[in-house]
């Protein structure tokens, strides 16, 4: 075994006075000790080292089983200083009852959330054009709808511990009104396509009625799942509207067609630019301007009154007695409040409904599993001319999960291949790529014990441990094959190649955990990527300095012994 010397200069260096130089050998005689301790567990290891391999491989094959346990989400929230709230009021709700209400509802957010909240604007209804609704996810359909957005003070709030006090709260001062949250950080808006929801199960057909009625089945078994949230049928079909069904047979009796009747209702209800704009030119500025012409609302605020609508036929004459006399729209039609869908969607031509699911509390990963489970369980009840997908963020988290992990896979087998070219042995890159087990089970502990859940920027952790773990088994195997070429004992190489490489396999090792500690302590979304690096390389290093040597020292001890046996026999 080599031993270490002390250089020249020690003596005189003892007795400096240079603050630094103390420092630096009292760090140095500290290293020293604490190398010489790492020598002797290892010197322990080796004389037990079949006993220490099997427990040390069975700890890390048995770490692996709590990957099970952590729970998957494509991305992780993170803490944010924006929450985005979507309210729906009872269904034909007026636009200003709307925003009265929206007026409430921010003082009932203010009081739930006391010192919390900076601002709120609320915005309600249809936009004037289909623009402002093209770009942003919301899930308005009509004047009972508006979108909240609550600015927090703190840029670190827990959102979703405030989305649980906001859904109780308001879900009691305000029954009859549908409230959901949707996302506010930019990335999880990318992932879900534009959709308010991670989860959108779609229900495709050509029959709204039985697809509707279906989706609300649907609806009532996915709200049993355990950490499923804001879960909502996107359609409406039971908007209150007025029916108007002319009696065509007495309405052509009198010289009154349909056309007559609808244009008279038009205007009355929503003005003269729905049937005839007119615009009225102003000499002293050359500017037009519409002219719309209609009933005051207040005077059109019951059935009786649209019954005493006047309908005009559209074109009379002298000769023409019937049409030149007035006739009351509640005597050529009947009129009777009815409900019809609030937005029709259509997918593929045929309509379509989107059931949106959001998790809480619990990894998307399982709330995913159990919605495909109730839909897989419930297809007997669909109807026949339907069919039923799930989209969204959630259905590209599979993808992604498969596509990462066979990428890890990947990276090992590149990595053995390109110490095999290196080494010219297949032996040797073997024992390096040993201390994986080791990096996997530390991430897994890593994320279990930070309560962390698996996830993109944690499975693309995972792959940058791959490397660094790889190059510190490097260093300990190339320096054990040149010792024993030197005197040809396995079990001195293998002690010689920890004690030897201690120091460069921790300086690289802690090099990384300590650039990492910012990411894995912060509260952006690559903290699981931080945690996972850290926990693997700490796992990986002791695998490096312990397990490896034992592998080498098994598998060259046995070659050893083998050779031996051999050229006895001969």
């Amino acid at each position: 075994m080599s031993q270490q010397h002390e250089p020249h200069g020690e003596p005189n260096a003892k007795g400096s006075r240079n603050i630094f130089v103390r420092f630096q050998n009292g760090f140095e005689r500290a290293f020293n000790r604490f190398r010489g301790g790492y020598g002797a567990l290892l010197e322990q290891a080796i004389a037990n080292r079949g006993v220490f391999v099997a427990i040390a491989l069975a700890i890390a094959v048995s770490s692996l089983s709590l990957f099970f346990f952590l729970g998957r989400d494509y991305f992780p929230e993170i803490r944010s200083d924006i929450m985005t709230m979507h309210m729906r009021a009872p269904l034909g709700t007026r636009i200003e009852v709307s925003g009265r209400i929206a007026t409430l509802v921010s003082n009932s957010i203010e009081e739930l959330l006391p010192g919390h909240v900076e601002n709120i604007v609320s915005n309600c209804g249809l936009p004037v054009g289909p623009h402002n609704l093209a770009f942003i996810p919301t899930p308005t359909i009509g004047s009972q709808d508006c979108d909240l957005t609550i600015l927090l003070n703190d840029e670190k709030s827990p959102v979703w511990e405030y989305r649980k006090i906001l859904r109780k709260g308001l879900r009691e001062r305000y029954p009859g009104t549908e409230f959901t949250f949707q996302p506010s950080d930019l990335t999880a808006k990318i992932l879900n396509f534009g959709a308010p929801a991670p989860i959108d199960v779609q229900i495709n057909g050509p029959d709204m009625y039985p697809n509707f009625e279906y989706a609300r089945k649907l609806v009532g078994k996915f709200r049993e799942i355990p950490g499923a949230a804001d879960v909502v049928i996107q359609q409406t079909m039971a908007t209150p509207t007025i029916m108007v069904e002319g009696n065509r047979t007495f309405g052509l009796g009198v010289n009154r067609s349909l056309k007559d009747m609808a244009d008279n209702v038009l205007m009355t209800t929503a003005g003269s630019q729905q049937t005839d704009q007119i615009y009225w030119l102003d000499p002293s500025t050359g500017m037009s301007y519409l002219i719309n012409v209609y009933t005051p609302q207040p005077q059109i605020n019951s059935v009786n009154s649209l019954k005493t609508i006047p309908v005009q036929a559209s074109s009379t004459s002298s000769k023409d007695p019937e049409g030149q006399e007035m006739q009351l729209l509640g005597n050529l039609a009947d009129i009777t409040a009815t409900g019809t869908p609030g937005v029709i969607t259509h997918g593929n031509i045929m309509p379509l409904f989107n059931i949106y699911v959001s998790a809480e509390g619990r990894d998307l990963g399982g709330v995913l599993a159990d919605v495909e489970k109730i839909a897989k369980d419930m297809e007997a009840e669909m109807p026949h001319t339907a069919a039923l997908e799930i989209h969204g963020q959630a259905s590209l988290m599979h993808d992604a999960y498969f596509e990462l992990i066979v990428g890890l896979f990947a990276a090992v087998m590149l990595i053995y291949l390109l110490i095999v070219v290196n080494f010219q042995s297949w032996l040797d890159p073997f024992i390096i790529i040993t201390a994986l087990p080791g990096a996997l089970a530390g991430i897994a502990w890593a994320l279990f014990l930070t309560h962390t859940r698996l996830s993109e920027p944690a499975l693309t952790g995972a792959i940058m441990t791959m490397g660094t773990a790889t190059a510190n088994s490097i260093l300990v195997v190339t320096y054990a094959r040149d010792q024993l070429k030197e005197h040809g004992d396995a079990l001195r190489a293998a002690v010689e190649a920890g004690t030897t490489r201690f120091r460069p396999v921790l300086m690289t090792a802690s090099a990384m955990i300590f650039g990492m500690v910012p990411m894995a302590t912060g509260y952006s979304a690559n903290a699981p990527l931080g945690r996972a690096v850290i926990g693997g390389l700490l796992m990986a290093t002791l695998f490096t300095l312990f397990f490896v040597p034992c592998v080498y020292a098994i598998v060259y001890n046995r070659r050893a012994a083998r050779q031996k046996d051999h050229i006895q026999n001969e």
